[in-house]
């Protein structure tokens, strides 16, 4: 039956030698299911995003004032760290940290399942959880962006506080959600565990200590104010379901069916495994539970929020197989390499339209400005800045934290009013202090185009006259006098 935490079994503790040979087999695992990360400069705005603020920290910026996003600052610093060591013109060493960080969820699924059910499940833990963890669209799953480096966090929690640890579980959560918010999520299966063990009240107070202080820290080495801001208090308008609830649906219907397909392998275990018995293993329902509703925050359902619930999906499927024929694995981890093997055709084939657009209007804006110039993009594509190697005009690097449209919206909640507040006065005090050289509308017809934003369109009106076009984006010079 599937069963709740417990001493290790026999095979757990004496087996030798049973992570070096493990390890390596999990290593080349993650390699081949990361090959088609490297094949492409960028995957998605959130590499672009991460490549550009890191320039701008490295530059002197200051995270949350003069370099901002939605999210906690680890990703920002680790991407800063990596240009810092490698040169920022490529992405490349960032994803090999990328398979390091599916290596290390792997490995810690795999020593969470070896504990609980013996070697055998420990296998399958880390190689089920490597083969689905690339079954969504390759621009959410091959992209080294937040979910790659939180899932080993989140992977962690659950190890610490499988074993007691109570201060290391709780820095291990603060550590999740500092790379993306939502990665605190996994506090309640890890509270559930603590209350489960019995903990004392010395440990409730070890995790409290242990999440806390490293939040603290962070916004200590930032700007706590603006770090509360823009990673919790900022973001009403962004979280809102209010909109665009047919175009949300149908993304969060398309994700889930991928993400269910590339599931093939460990979706029928699970319900026939709940078919034969009833007992569980709350904590990892609630560890999916939690993920499911982490994944559901905020009403957007793009398709790297997904990434969260496959750790769990994968413990989940093994602690299934334990209580099945021994062939049901084989079977289960075949079909999951037949979906793997998929997705990652798809990977390697898949065309990127949107990179191509991006690359073209950075070889415009290399031609048409010098290295030093501030340079402009009014749109949703930020890489464009790095791919050109120009500085933004800005702290806002896309349109999206001036109108909304960020938040996947294409309905009636985008524009200036549902900004993040407070953006707009600064936005034009930074183009007065310092007008750009260039501007390039990138909105294509999108509703955050400046004929939908007055206050962009006077902007453009006072001081540019259009020079030409590229791919549908107007670009825009001083005008003389301007």
């Amino acid at each position: 039956m599937l069963l709740a935490p417990h001493a290790p079994p026999r095979s757990a503790v004496a087996g030798k030698g049973y992570w070096t040979r493990l390890l390596p087999l999990l290593a080349v695992l993650a390699c081949a299911t990361r090959v088609p990360s490297f094949r492409r400069p960028l995957w998605n705005p959130d590499e672009g995003y991460l490549a550009v603020q890191a320039r701008m920290l490295a530059g002197g910026g200051h995270l949350y004032e003069t370099v901002v996003d939605r999210k906690p600052p680890l990703l920002p610093w680790l991407y800063e760290g990596t240009f810092a060591v490698f040169g920022s013109g490529s992405l490349t060493p960032v994803r090999v940290l990328a398979v390091l960080a599916q290596l290390a969820t792997a490995g810690l699924l795999a020593s969470i399942a070896r504990r609980r059910w013996g070697d055998r499940a420990g296998r399958t833990a880390g190689a089920l959880y490597l083969l689905v963890s690339v079954g969504l669209n390759p621009e959410d799953a091959q992209a080294a962006t937040f979910e790659v480096f939180m899932l080993p966090c989140t992977a962690a929690a659950m190890w610490c506080a499988d074993r007691r640890r109570w201060a290391a579980a709780g820095a291990a959560v603060a550590c999740a959600f500092l790379t993306k918010q939502t990665g605190g999520a996994v506090l309640l299966p890890v509270l559930y565990l603590l209350h489960r063990y019995g903990g004392p009240r010395a440990g409730l107070l070890r995790l409290a200590a242990g999440a806390a202080l490293p939040v603290l820290g962070a916004a200590l080495a930032t700007d706590p104010a603006g770090f509360a801001f823009w990673t919790v208090t900022g973001s009403g308008a962004y979280a809102s379901f209010t909109g665009s609830e047919l175009h949300v649906l149908a993304r969060a219907l398309t994700n889930t069916a991928i993400l269910g397909a590339a599931s093939a392998g460990l979706l029928p275990p699970i319900a026939r495994a709940l078919r034969i018995t009833r007992t569980g293993a709350a904590d990892l329902w609630l560890w999916l539970a939690a993920s499911a509703a982490a994944v559901t925050l905020g009403f957007h359902f793009f398709g790297h929020y997904f990434l969260q619930l496959t750790p769990p999906l994968a413990l989940l499927a093994t602690a299934a197989l334990q209580v099945l024929p021994r062939e049901r694995t084989s079977a289960a981890v075949l079909a999951s390499a037949c979906a793997c093997t998929l997705f990652l055709t798809w990977g390697v084939l898949a065309p990127r339209p949107e990179l191509a657009h991006a690359q073209r209007l950075a070889l415009a804006l290399d031609r048409r400005t010098a290295p030093g110039d501030r340079v402009l993009v009014w749109g949703i594509h930020p890489e464009t800045y790095w791919l050109a190697d120009r500085t933004p005009a800005t702290r806002y690097l896309t349109a999206g934290l001036l109108t909304n449209f960020s938040g996947g919206r294409d309905g009636p909640q985008v524009g200036e009013k549902y900004a993040v507040a407070g953006t707009w006065p600064v936005f034009r005090a930074e183009l007065a202090a310092r007008a750009p050289s260039l501007v390039i509308d990138d909105s294509r017809g999108k509703p955050y185009g400046p004929d939908r934003v007055p206050a962009l369109r006077r902007l453009l009106a006072a001081g540019y006259e259009q020079a030409g076009e590229v791919d549908g984006a107007v670009l825009y010079v001083r005008a003389p006098g301007g």
